[in-house]
């Protein structure tokens, strides 16, 4: 592809690196996979060649990674410490002295990032009100930046008490390391996150600590063979928080890459709702291992602050809310002691794989489910995969139907209805736990095994409407070519409603404005493609969790918020307290800079459907017996098409099945659109 005005989307996954090429002249979007390697950054600039993509007609460079995800998980980190006051070096390790299965006596939770001998302290204090009760003590900082120096450390996290309403020292003792350990990564958590609440505090500026040689390191060499093809536009990266930050912010808050390329398929789940005409979605990824569910209401990601990569350890920079289940295509069923069938969440992987890939495998996977049902082919990826039916069928008999006293069919439908229960109860969880109606919702199914439960799914919700995007298998990298830049702000502002002063609270407002407007022009961003967005963190008193309340600009009234609050506890918890007290916790700002985008080509309605590719028997939920069904190529579908079920479309990354009583329409931008009448 040549000419001018190319925008390159690349999301990096553990078994494929995929790439959303946007033409702005013609509005086409093409997409290309390419097998992830060890070092990712040579499975994107071979996608980009495979692509045929010239770097010099690239105008937007965008980027989804999971290093930083990874580099958390596996533990492969660069040497670091921790400086902190005296007496509170193991803040860290004690945690809130929670579990994540608090039954399991035996199960530990994973060690800090920093070790405790690698955790050093110094002497100062500060009390809560702000006043310096003790001094820094500027030569005992020294000798600990001598004991760094020794050790020979990469980044240091300096995590003070109260720092988040009096920064003064850490911000010295940041000075001090900067011109005793030059070109070591200094972290300060009133810089990182300043708000209260001294682990979360600490444990969200180590993270981003030890991150940045990781991130600095690999965006430093990305840029450098980007550069060195042509490239001329920034590199820009996508966070957590569903934006993109430049590599030099990127660097800096490198904590916030974690969770880079989870974000990215709600990011685009929600674009294709909003362009069908759904401010209410529910974004279901189903890959090979896992699910990741999101949800859209009016328009809004849900984000929470809530969220870790490693159970202990939070990172309190904003996210999109994603929950993460074991149930993708390669999901093991299996029968425990009792005889009850589970799915997941072990898996295949992608290596071995489902039984039907012929690399050993013998338990049954999703996969093999579809493929034994008929529902999958037995060629995949225009005809590169070929899947060996036989063997499916074996692994379900074996593995499910002889156990069970099931027939295959039966036993194959089974495995497959207790994955979509997993599924339904995440849904459910990100849905009606949180005041949501699924019946309100449209319901887009992406990711390579999306398309292929997304109709099940919807039933078992209740669900009218399912969105399979044009290239499900692809859709996360999509996302990346859909986002501003973004900044998140916050200030702790601990006071009464009834006390606290619109005034006062305006001010703190306009000192976070300064801060995003100049962070923004630091990125390039114009004054007017500059937007601020502000919110205050509100709970009834006596509480310490809080939802955040959006307010307006400029703050009159401060009663007006917390009306806004009992109406958000409400729906939030299902019930209110109109005369409790409330207390303001937080104030936030989300600065966006606004990038241009390139809408995608609508296409003519009206031409004829096409006959189908093939036929084969295929066995639905809704029949007793495999009925014979047309198989379409989707790439042939015109826009406008009506494909009545039953029926199944298969298409490069993905496959969609159309039960019995479903109609899929094909509409201007190339979505299908199934529609549930029973729902």
């Amino acid at each position: 592809m040549t000419g001018q005005g190319l925008r390159v989307a690349v999301d990096i996954g553990g078994t494929f690196t995929d790439i959303c090429i946007l033409d702005e002249a013609t509005r086409t979007l093409r997409v290309f996979k390419t097998a992830s390697t060890p070092d990712p950054i040579d499975g994107v600039l071979k996608g980009i060649g495979d692509a045929g993509i010239d770097l010099a007609d690239v105008v937007l460079f965008s980027h989804g990674t999971t290093v930083a995800t990874n580099a958390l998980i596996t533990r492969r980190l660069p040497p670091a410490a921790m400086v902190c006051t005296a007496g509170f070096r193991d803040v860290l390790e004690i945690r809130r002295a929670n579990k994540e299965d608090l039954w399991d006596v035996y199960k530990d939770v994973a060690p800090p990032y920093i070790r405790r001998r690698d955790r050093l302290t110094v002497p100062e204090r500060i009390d809560s009100d702000g006043k310096v009760v003790t001094p820094l003590d500027e030569d005992a900082t020294r000798e600990v930046a001598r004991v760094l120096c020794a050790r020979g450390v990469s980044a240091v996290a300096v995590c003070f008490i109260n720092a988040f309403i009096n920064p003064s020292h850490e911000q010295r003792a940041k000075e001090i390391f900067e011109e005793e350990l030059p070109g070591v990564a200094i972290s300060t958590s009133s810089e990182v996150l300043p708000e209260i609440f001294e682990h979360e505090r600490f444990s969200t500026t180590v993270v981003n600590a030890i991150l940045r040689p990781v991130a600095g390191d690999y965006i430093g060499r990305l840029s450098d063979r980007l550069a060195e093809g042509g490239l001329k536009s920034d590199l820009l990266l996508l966070h957590s928080g569903g934006g993109v930050m430049t590599a030099k912010t990127a660097k800096d808050f490198a904590g916030r890459l974690a969770g880079s390329g989870i974000a990215a398929g709600a990011i685009a789940s929600r674009h294709i709702a909003m362009l069908c005409g759904y401010q209410n979605s529910i974004g279901v990824d189903m890959g090979g291992t896992s699910a990741d569910v999101s949800l859209v209401h009016d328009g809004v990601s849900r984000v929470t602050k809530d969220w870790h990569i490693q159970f202990g350890y939070p990172i309190r920079f904003p996210s999109i809310e994603v929950l993460t289940i074991g149930a993708g295509g390669g999901s093991l069923a299996w029968i425990d002691a009792a005889g009850g069938l589970h799915n997941g969440p072990q898996s295949a992987g992608a290596n071995p794989g489902p039984c039907c890939y012929g690399n050993g495998n013998q338990v049954p996977t999703n996969t093999d489910a579809n493929v034994t049902l008929g529902r999958l082919g037995t060629d995949l990826a225009g005809g590169e995969i070929h899947l060996e039916r036989d063997l499916a069928v074996r692994s379900v008999e074996t593995g499910v139907a002889q156990p069970l006293k099931l027939s295959t069919n039966e036993a194959a439908k089974a495995i497959l209805s207790v994955a979509n229960a997993n599924m339904a109860d995440a849904v459910r969880l990100i849905s009606i736990s949180r005041g949501y109606d699924p019946r309100d919702f449209a319901l887009v199914a992406f990711g390579g095994a999306g398309a292929l439960q997304g109709v099940a799914l919807a039933k078992e919700l209740s669900i009218p409407t399912v969105i399979v995007p044009p290239n499900p298998g692809v859709t996360s990298a999509l996302g990346c070519l859909l986002v501003d830049i973004r900044h998140d702000l916050a200030l702790s502002y601990l006071a009464s409603a009834s006390s606290a002063d619109a005034a006062d609270v305006e001010a703190r407002f306009a000192e976070l404005e300064d801060q995003a407007r100049d962070r923004l022009a630091r990125d390039g961003v114009p004054a007017d493609g500059m937007s601020l967005t502000r919110s205050i963190d509100m709970m009834y008193q006596g509480q310490w969790r809080s939802l955040s309340v959006p307010v307006p600009s400029p703050i009159t009234s401060i009663e007006a918020a917390v009306a806004a609050f009992h109406d958000l506890h409400e729906r939030e918890y299902n019930f209110r307290r109109d005369g409790a007290p409330v207390g303001l916790f937080r104030l936030n700002l989300v600065a966006v800079g606004t990038t241009p985008k390139a809408d995608l080509a609508e296409h003519e309605l009206g031409k004829p459907l096409p006959e189908p590719r093939t036929r084969r028997p295929v066995d639905f939920d809704e029949t007793e017996q495999p009925v014979d069904t047309p198989i379409y190529w989707r790439p042939n579908l015109p826009a406008g098409a009506d494909i009545p079920g039953p029926a199944i479309i298969d298409q490069l990354d993905s496959t969609t099945v159309v039960p019995p009583g479903v109609t899929a329409h094909v509409d201007k931008w190339l979505n299908l659109i199934l529609k549930i009448s029973e729902a």
